[in-house]
């Protein structure tokens, strides 16, 4: 495929996106958050982590503060310079730290994220902090993967050092556009100076990987004006480029009711954003990874892509497939091979968990035989754009067919409209159907049928 190999470009079908934009899963797990219940046993949790000993593992760290607020944020995250609160949020951060690793001794970390919030939100002392308590109770590998997402408006250069000098490896700068009108709009003055210099600190320090945010859909974009931000990203370089949909949901988000709807993109215009800037990445040689994910060739994404080893959890795309994934701080999601757990969102019961030495968990699922099904099934489309039924039918002892009959009556359209190809022996997603994916795993997807009020994001 052309486009996997980032030589050309992709060419975005609108009729198509148009047929197909409709609310669906993100598929950051299988079952979706939505599902998880109150009724969940930590326990379950922890049994299910120390049945697996061997296991590397993932560990994510939701650092929730920020200095201010951006209108168009859907995070779970608090407007606070209450050092003396942000410090007693960090210490029970720690002891929780203290208590996974406890748990998971001998366990090695391959892959570390921190995010929020924003976690240069902590003061450079802080973040040594933190860095010394996972280093001391974890058993960290010294090729994990390290990541940060960072406000390049307030990271001081002792907070890149202390980050670096820590073993981080990776950065993730939120910069969404660089036409002023949108940045005036949502709340986030950020002038390309500020995001170019940052950048070069970064590099200059040798961090081996940038990450930087795009969002399309905010008020006051054009095609044009947003054209004029992906070209200016492209001067930039970086590793990898996330470009985020925005969703509007202001029933949800109190916040976003600043941002008036006439003031936002009509839908037709949305899509020629998209389009334009699909497009035009793909033509400077990004592979397109996959939903809203984008890799230069040389990248870990791009390469795992390319091997088949590429994942997904609730950081979006990743190569740590062979990982449990601890979720550290309020709200933070952890993950097994047969259940989710998260944490509770509010503080002084997260404070009063972690005090008495037990799991924060609010809510959770462990799966049952047919969700460990479909999850592979789905989490395989998702990843690798194809899915080989044989495959399937060895690992799990069923007949492909007889089993997802439902969903392979709901294929045919998707067939028609050159989206997937299907035979006897699997499916394959073409490239014009990559973008649209989520719809190709919907049908396979049996929560859907029994559960229609979910809501959802909508798929492009």
């Amino acid at each position: 495929m052309r486009a996997l190999e980032g030589t050309t470009s992709m060419e975005v079908d609108l009729d198509l996106i148009r047929k197909y934009d409709r609310p669906g899963p993100r598929y950051t797990s299988y079952p979706t958050a939505p599902h998880f219940s109150p009724s969940f046993e930590a326990g379950d949790f922890i049994a299910s982590l120390q049945r697996m000993r061997r296991r590397p593992l993932s560990l994510y760290f939701h650092l929730p503060f920020c200095a201010s607020l951006c209108y168009f944020c859907g995070c779970t995250m608090v407007v606070s310079h209450n050092r003396a609160r942000i410090r007693r949020y960090l210490d029970h951060l720690i002891r929780e730290v203290e208590y996974y690793a406890t748990l998971t001794q001998g366990r090695p970390v391959e892959q570390i994220h921190w995010g929020g919030g924003t976690p240069t939100h902590l003061t450079p002392d802080e973040v040594r902090l933190l860095i010394e308590a996972i280093h001391t109770h974890y058993e960290v590998s010294r090729e994990a993967e390290i990541s940060v997402e960072i406000d390049p408006r307030t990271a001081s250069d002792e907070h890149l050092v202390a980050l670096r000098e820590g073993g981080f490896n990776r950065v993730s700068l939120g910069v969404q556009d660089f036409h002023a009108p949108t940045q005036r709009a949502i709340n986030r003055i950020q002038p390309e100076v500020v995001t170019r210099g940052c950048i070069e600190k970064v590099r200059a320090l040798g961090y081996d990987s940038v990450n930087l945010d795009l969002i399309y859909g905010l008020p006051f974009q054009t095609r044009s004006t947003f054209a004029e931000t992906v070209e200016k990203i492209l001067t930039l370089r970086p590793d990898r480029i996330a470009l985020f949909s925005y969703a509007h949901v202001p029933w949800m988000k109190k916040h976003q009711r600043v941002i008036e709807d006439d003031k936002l993109p009509p839908p037709a215009e949305k899509l020629a954003i998209l389009k334009h800037a699909v497009e035009r990445l793909s033509e400077d040689g990004y592979v397109f990874i996959g939903m809203d994910h984008f890799a230069l060739p040389g990248d870990g994404l791009a390469k795992a892509l390319q091997e088949k080893t590429l994942y997904r959890n609730f950081q979006g795309y990743s190569t740590g497939a062979a990982c449990d994934l601890i979720g550290h701080g309020m709200s933070a999601i952890s993950q097994s091979t047969d259940c989710y757990a998260q944490n509770t969102r509010d503080f002084e019961d997260y404070y009063r968990a972690v005090a008495e030495g037990r799991p924060a968990t609010e809510r959770g699922y462990r799966l049952d035989a047919d969700d460990c099904l479909r999850r592979t099934v789905i989490m395989r489309l998702m990843c690798d754009f194809a899915l080989d039924f044989r495959a399937v039918e060895a690992t799990y002892g069923i007949d492909f067919r007889t089993y997802f009959e439902d969903a392979l009556q709901a294929l045919p359209p998707l067939v028609e409209d050159g989206l997937i190809e299907l035979d006897a022996d699997g499916l394959t997603v073409t490239e014009r159907g990559r973008l649209l994916i989520r719809v190709v795993a919907m049908p396979f997807d049996r929560y859907l049928r029994q559960r229609p009020e979910v809501k959802f994001s909508r798929t492009v």
